[in-house]
C-alpha cells in the first residue's frame, strides 16, 4: 500500500504526503491482554452449531463468521476505493495467500469506508513472517489480544497521500501451519477536498468502534 501510494505522489496526482488521524490512545490501552492459559478446545458440537449459525465458514480452515446487524459480508476484497486487494493489509509484493471474506460497513463508499477483512496463507514464507509487524505500523499500540479465545499479534498501521488515508488495525497468528490475518480498515479520502465539502457516512472513530464489534463475530471452529 505505501508502494502504490507513494507512487500516485510522484506521478503528481496527489502533492503531498499527510499523517493520518491521532491515534486513539484511550481506546488501544483498553484492548484485552492475552491470557495465560491456552483456549479450551471447540467440541464437534460446538463447531457444527456455529456452522449452522454462520454466514460464512470454511471447515477446512476452521474458521467461521457470524452474521452481524448492519455489516455485509463479501468475499473479496476488490473495491472501488482506495484499498489494494492483497490477502492482507502491506502485503510485500511476493506475499501469497488467499482473501476468504470480509464484513463491510453498511453505508461504506469512496468518502469513507470501514470493513473487517479475513485472510489466511500457508506459504512457508509468509507463515514464518507472520507475526512480523508492518513497516507502517505506529509505535503503539503494538499487544496480543484474544479473539474468539485464540492469541493474536495487533499492532495499528497507517498510510496516506494527501487527500486519501488508511488506517488499519491488524491482528496476526499462527494456527496449524498456517498464518491468519484479520484486519480492521478504515480508508477513504476527506471530505474537505471537494467543492462543496461531501459528508461522509460516518465519521472515523464510529467506524472503529464498530469493526472492533465485528471481530466479536470470527470463530475458530477447530
Amino acid at each position: 500500500m505505501t508502494q502504490r501510494l507513494g507512487a500516485i505522489c510522484l506521478l503528481g496526482l496527489l502533492s503531498a504526503c499527510q499523517p493520518e488521524h491521532p491515534v486513539d490512545t484511550a481506546r488501544a490501552a483498553s484492548a484485552a491482554r492475552v491470557a495465560e492459559a491456552p483456549p479450551p478446545p471447540v467440541s464437534d458440537a460446538q463447531a457444527s452449531r456455529i456452522a449452522l449459525q454462520a454466514q460464512f465458514v470454511d471447515e477446512a480452515l476452521g474458521v467461521a463468521i457470524l452474521p452481524l446487524p448492519g455489516f455485509t459480508l463479501r468475499r473479496d476484497f476488490r473495491r472501488d476505493y482506495l484499498a489494494t486487494d492483497d490477502w492482507k493489509t502491506f502485503a510485500k509484493p511476493d506475499s501469497r495467500g488467499k482473501a476468504l471474506a470480509a464484513l463491510v460497513l453498511d453505508g461504506s463508499n469512496e468518502i469513507t469506508a470501514a470493513e473487517l477483512r479475513l485472510g489466511i496463507s500457508d506459504d512457508p514464507d509468509a507463515v514464518a513472517a507472520c507475526l512480523e509487524v508492518s513497516d507502517s505500523a505506529l509505535p503503539s499500540p503494538r499487544d496480543e489480544i484474544r479473539i474468539d479465545g485464540q492469541p493474536f499479534r495487533h499492532f495499528r498501521a497507517s498510510d496516506a497521500a494527501m487527500s486519501h488515508y488508511l488506517t488499519v488495525d491488524a491482528y496476526r497468528a499462527v494456527r496449524q501451519e498456517r498464518c491468519y490475518a484479520i484486519d480492521l480498515l478504515v480508508v477513504g479520502t476527506r471530505p474537505e477536498v471537494y467543492d462543496p465539502p461531501r459528508k461522509p457516512p460516518f465519521d472515523t472513530a464510529t467506524a472503529r468502534a464498530r469493526l472492533r464489534e465485528a471481530l466479536g463475530a470470527i470463530r475458530f471452529v477447530k
